[in-house]
């Protein structure tokens, strides 16, 4: 079986439409998302359509939540907090029927999804080789997907300690009979230092991941964000993925 994993969208529909082209070029047998459909970027609809059509599992991420009120707004401050009051506000009924009927974390055959991390799958950022072990200890999959920190990573647990760190465009792993940590990164928001959308491809039967970046049209992304009144930093960041 051969997967394509997205995650952290956020309301970019550009980039999403990008990475979808990209995924139907390798013909995929299951697309994977680990959540944050919305939040940042405006086209919420646009995007919870398009993953509600293409993807077979969906998760829902801390700004999903937000917007469908299970979070409160509160715990959002900043570029964040405006940006999910009006995205709640403008989410359309087929949206929001969809968001809230995801859940953060998954667990399937062959792998164990969560949208941070499996300690805390709404809030924790895996970004440490912490944060990384606990993952991997509290699962029992020998792959574990997690979303939310909007960087590629990938970690194997070696006995005690753990092995890995950024994963850039091509970076490609044979995931053998160690148990592995992957994140694919942020198709809507890089904060890498890639500006190009990000994903990932799992070939479960060649037992490789290959980590991807795909290009897209991100002026069109920042017009839309600008044109909607949300805050400009929100669009500044996307050229330089920050």
């Amino acid at each position: 079986m051969r997967v394509a994993v997205v995650s952290d969208i956020h309301g970019n529909l550009a980039a999403l439409e990008s990475v979808l082209a990209a995924v139907d070029a390798t013909a995929p047998d299951a697309i994977w998302c680990l959540g944050d459909i919305v939040g940042y970027g405006a086209k919420p609809n646009d995007c919870c359509a398009l993953i509600r059509e293409r993807a077979t599992v969906s998760l829902a991420g801390n700004h999903d939540l937000a917007v469908r009120g299970t979070i409160d707004l509160r715990d959002f401050s900043g570029d964040a907090g405006i940006a999910a009051a009006w995205t709640r506000g403008v989410l359309d009924d087929a949206s929001r029927a969809f968001l809230a009927g995801l859940d953060v974390k998954a667990t399937l055959d062959c792998a164990e999804l969560f949208h941070a991390s499996a300690r805390d799958p709404v809030w924790e950022y895996v970004l440490s080789d912490e944060t990384a072990i606990v993952s991997l200890l509290l699962t029992e999959s020998p792959l574990v997907l997690v979303g939310h920190s909007h960087v590629a990573l990938h970690v194997t647990l070696q006995e005690t300690a753990a092995e890995g760190g950024l994963a850039p465009q091509g970076t490609t792993i044979a995931l053998g009979d160690a148990r592995w940590l992957l994140n694919p990164g942020s198709v809507g928001q890089p904060r890498d230092g890639d500006w190009r959308a990000a994903w990932l491809a799992v070939d479960f039967d060649a037992g490789t991941a290959r980590f991807e970046r795909t290009e897209y049209d991100v002026e069109r992304t920042q017009s839309e964000i600008r044109a909607a009144g949300l805050p400009d930093a929100l669009a500044a960041r996307l050229a330089p993925g920050l």
